[in-house]
């Protein structure tokens, strides 16, 4: 069903592709997560626009700009000038948004959303589908707009269709719709098992002894920052890798230690170079409202990079990796004995259970579902308004 989600035809049977325009509260260049996956596969039957939250910055005029992120992704970043108010700032972004869409001929038109605050804007934008990717329960986050349940509520009762980031948040979500489903995070599996194969230590990590345990990722509210300071504290032997933007949070309020490494963002395709000279990965996410909902990505990276994993008890890394015996669950009392036995262990040891766990696992195989129940959604919007003229 993907290719005819993606692409309808003229009168004279000419392919013409369907227009994605993504509305996303994430930059494109930030962490190489879900949107990008999603996204990049989407564009190969359709043309897509990522549309990101706008900057602000000295101008006197508003203005749009562009950059590609591959001949079919079209990135755009309203940049607003400062002191703008918020009724100015949604005015010119539907402005922007209809400009844009009126620049590419398209056979259809979707409607993506990973933010539901782009309905201020959006509110007369009429697509033949709307898919809402809701990826995270944004509104326990930090800095959450007092307003984003409500307008979360105006989201769902427009989508056709909507998708989890994880079964905990289908859980708590499924009532609220009559077409969603669970798409927990999945894998590029080629990727990270190049990690497996001998290369260059990057430079940054190269002079950092061994044993080292490693984390990558935004470095926000959701990291336990006190049991990273207690990690450290009470293995001294060993040596801790962070790598990831800080965002939200004073990166003055990181703990310190000699064995303490936080080596900042790096790019998605460097990511294998630093795994496969890590001794362990480690997830030391906080338990609170921020994580009660949330399914980490670098979970299957981990693991398909050949690395043993602790993690603390993130619900849905509980009840899938922690319950298949892929990864090791901890807390504060028994995180030093867990990644004690898990560096003591040989690296081999769980690679072919991990492999066979992962083999049914692929972004791909996540889109083509995604596309089937588009397409699905998108034919039983058709056939509604006939049945409502009979």
């Amino acid at each position: 069903m993907e290719a005819a989600f993606g692409r309808v035809t003229d009168s004279k049977n000419v392919p013409i592709e369907s227009l994605l325009i993504c509305f996303s509260h994430l930059r494109w260049n930030f962490v190489h997560q879900r949107p990008q996956h999603l996204l990049t596969l989407a564009s190969g039957h359709n043309r897509v626009v990522y549309f990101e939250e706008p900057v602000f910055e000295e101008l006197s005029q508003p203005l749009l700009r562009t950059s590609e992120a591959s001949p079919d992704i079209l990135v755009v970043t309203p940049v607003l000038p400062l002191g703008m108010s918020s009724a100015k700032a949604d005015a010119v972004q539907w402005r922007f948004v209809q400009q844009t869409i009126a620049s590419m001929p398209y056979g259809r038109l979707i409607a993506w959303y990973y933010t539901p605050m782009a309905l201020r804007f959006t509110e007369y934008l009429d697509p033949d589908i709307c898919v809402y990717d809701c990826m995270d329960e944004l509104s326990a986050f930090k800095n959450a707009p007092p307003e984003l349940g409500q307008m979360e509520k105006a989201l769902l009762r427009r989508a056709d269709v909507v998708f989890t980031g994880g079964l905990s948040l289908f859980e708590t979500k499924r009532h609220l719709h009559h077409a969603i489903f669970p798409f927990p995070s999945s894998i590029d599996v080629r990727h990270f098992h190049t990690a497996r194969r001998p290369g260059k230590d990057p430079t940054d990590q190269a002079d950092i002894p061994s044993p080292r345990v490693g984390y990558f990722g935004v470095i926000d509210e959701r990291l336990d920052v006190d049991l990273v300071a207690l990690a450290a504290k009470t293995m001294p032997d060993v040596h801790f890798i962070m790598l990831g933007p800080v965002v939200k949070i004073d990166p003055a309020s990181l703990p310190k230690a000699e064995n303490l490494h936080w080596l900042g963002p790096k790019a998605y395709c460097d990511l294998p170079d630093y795994l496969r000279h890590w001794d362990a990965g480690w997830m030391p996410f906080a338990l609170n409202e921020a994580t009660r909902f949330i399914s980490p990505t670098k979970t299957p990276e981990f693991l398909a990079a050949g690395l043993p994993v602790v993690s603390t008890a993130i619900v849905d890394v509980v009840r899938s990796y922690g319950a298949a015996g892929l990864v090791e669950i901890a807390d504060c009392d028994d995180l030093e004995d867990k990644l004690r036995s898990v560096l003591s262990r040989p690296r081999q040891m769980l690679l072919q259970q991990v492999d066979a766990y992962l083999h049914d696992m692929s972004w791909q195989k996540t889109w083509t579902a995604m596309a089937d129940h588009i397409e699905g959604a998108y034919q039983r919007k058709k056939v509604v308004p006939l049945r409502r003229r009979a």
